[in-house]
Parts: structure tokens; C-alpha cells; sequence
């Protein structure tokens, strides 16, 4: 069986059953690439999977991401009968530590929000009060940038204020409620966008558009945010490989939550579950990814841990 025949066969066996499967399939078609896709399965060698795997720069998670895909295509290969042993490599390298997001402290998101003025420049490509509500709708609804995008003007119910986010990561709808302030920030949006626009909009219109009305791309949000991150003095002091990310908004909106939830003394564990349909994870251990342990967090853990035990307060 030549090596992109029975890609192609794996790719249709799990999306027959549902998966959307368009990160493996990309995995994939480069491993054919790299190793010529004509070649036979049987005579793909443990060196070039490795030559694959380790590539050409330092060891990162991406390594442990193609390996996994790997290691469900060559088992998929033995089951039917195609290969008898995996050409993966039996040794794995020490991965680095994984990657820690950024919180943002208030006073950041101050400073950020602050500097979309300053982003108002045919260099931006995007008018600066729509980066500004895109901004506070990514952090004030926990939205990822992919589904704030997405959003349509008939997907934003400013009456009932609710969002409906369609098609999500996990392959379902979700509704999100908007916060009185934040939906007054989407309802001006709404107007400005109406006054600006040449034509009437229709409901499928996209709600984050360009000058010209058409839909904001990621990679147009994600450059401008560096740049915005940069007139802004937002960075890193942590020695971290990364500098803060526009998804990072999100980790940020989560943990000021659980924050904001010990310092009013609420049951944290009864309410992560609804803190996990929220942000529209598929389990409560998608959402403890997001919770970093804060400066914030431990001081607000401790007083409660005193209270518990010695009857303490700290008001």
C-alpha cells in the first residue's frame, strides 16, 4: 500500500465517524511529503520518522504532538495487516516545560486598552475602536479569538443580551451572557457599525469587519495585538520563550474569576463546572488548564485556608 493511499484511507475512516480531523490530516500530509508519498508503507524507516519528528530546530510540544498522531496512524497500519512493526522511535526525548499563559493584571489590560487609541493608522489596517471592542469581548466574555471572529450580527442578541457561538472547538453551540457593561460596549458597536457602513447590514453580516465591511482575519487581530502589546509596555519579566498572546485574554478572563470568587467567598468547587460551560470546554479539566495559580489566588486560598482553621479573618 503505497504511504498516501492509506493516509487518505485514515483520514475517510475518522471522519466516517464524525471527527473533524483536519490538524492530523495536515500532520500527515507533510509526514508524506517529508518521506515521499509514493513510497511504500512497509519501506518507511524508523530514521526517517525520526528525521520528521525532531526536525531541524530544538526539541519542543510539537514533537510530542506528531508523534502522537504518528502513533495512532502506524497502529491503525498494523491492525489492518499493512506493516507488522511501527517505524516510531522507541525512545522519547525530555520534552521542555510546558507553556505557561500570561495573566494579565488589571492594570494591563488598562494600559492596552488605553493604547488602541494609538493604533488608529492605515499601518493597523482596522479601526481602532472595533480592536478596542474586540479586545474587552475576548477578556469580558472568555471568548477564543477564533470565536469572537466567527460572530455574526444576528449570532449577538444585544435585547436579551446573549452571544450564540456556532460551531465551536468541541463541535457544539453554546450561549454566552454578556455582562450589562460589556453589553452596552457591544450595543455602541452595533450603532457605530450601522452609521459607518454604506449598505444596510444584513444578519449574516460579520459582527467584526474592516473599514471595507468585510470580515477580520486572525492573522490581521494577532499583529496588530503584538503591536499594540508593544506601545503598551506589556511583557513579560518572567524569562519566559513567549510574550503575551491575544489568547491569553482568555486565561486571563478565567482566572480573575476564581479569583473574584474566593474573595467573595462563594463555593469555588460547586461553581467550576459552570465556570467549564462557560468558557465551552468539554470537561472540567480543560478549564483547570486555564486556572494558573496567581499571587491573587494563593492569598485569597490562604485566608480562606485560616478562617477554616484557626478562625482567623483578614477583612
Amino acid at each position: 500500500m503505497k504511504l498516501h493511499r492509506l493516509v487518505a484511507q485514515y483520514v475517510a475512516f475518522w471522519k466516517g465517524l464524525g471527527a473533524k480531523f483536519e490538524n492530523n490530516q495536515a500532520v500527515l500530509n507533510t509526514f508524506c511529503r517529508a518521506v515521499a508519498k509514493n513510497r511504500d508503507i512497509r519501506s518507511v524507516r524508523a530514521r526517517q520518522v525520526s528525521a520528521f519528528l525532531y526536525g531541524h530546530g530544538p526539541v519542543t510540544r510539537h514533537w510530542q504532538q506528531k508523534y502522537i498522531v504518528l502513533r495512532k496512524f502506524f497502529f491503525y497500519a498494523q491492525s489492518r495487516g499493512y506493516i507488522r512493526v511501527s517505524p516510531l522511535p522507541t525512545t522519547v526525548p525530555r520534552l521542555p516545560e510546558r507553556f505557561k499563559p500570561f495573566i494579565y493584571s488589571p492594570e494591563d489590560l488598562r494600559r492596552l486598552l488605553a493604547s488602541t487609541d494609538s493604533t488608529q493608522s492605515k499601518r493597523f489596517q482596522m479601526d481602532a475602536r472595533t480592536f478596542r471592542a474586540l479586545l474587552l469581548l475576548l477578556y469580558g466574555a472568555g471568548l477564543r479569538i477564533s470565536e469572537a471572529l466567527s460572530l455574526t450580527l444576528d449570532d449577538v442578541d444585544l435585547q436579551q443580551a446573549l452571544i450564540v457561538v456556532r460551531d465551536t472547538k468541541f463541535f457544539k453551540n453554546r450561549v454566552v451572557p454578556l455582562a450589562k457593561e460589556l453589553n452596552t460596549v457591544m450595543t455602541e458597536h452595533v450603532r457605530r457599525r450601522k452609521r459607518t457602513e454604506r449598505r444596510p447590514l444584513n444578519g449574516d453580516a460579520p459582527f467584526f469587519a474592516t473599514a471595507r465591511g468585510t470580515r477580520l482575519g486572525r492573522r490581521l487581530v494577532e499583529r496588530n495585538f503584538e503591536r499594540l502589546r508593544t506601545l503598551a509596555g506589556v511583557h513579560r519579566k518572567d524569562g519566559a520563550r513567549y510574550q503575551p498572546r491575544l489568547h491569553d485574554l482568555r486565561h486571563t478572563a478565567a482566572v480573575h474569576r476564581l479569583a473574584a470568587w474566593y474573595r467573595d467567598g462563594e463555593d469555588v468547587q460547586r461553581l467550576l463546572p459552570l465556570l467549564s460551560t462557560y468558557l465551552g470546554h468539554s470537561s472540567i479539566a480543560c478549564t483547570q488548564i486555564y486556572l494558573t495559580v496567581t499571587p491573587d489566588i494563593m492569598r485569597e486560598g490562604n485566608k480562606r485556608f485560616a478562617r477554616y482553621v484557626f478562625g482567623e479573618r483578614h477583612d
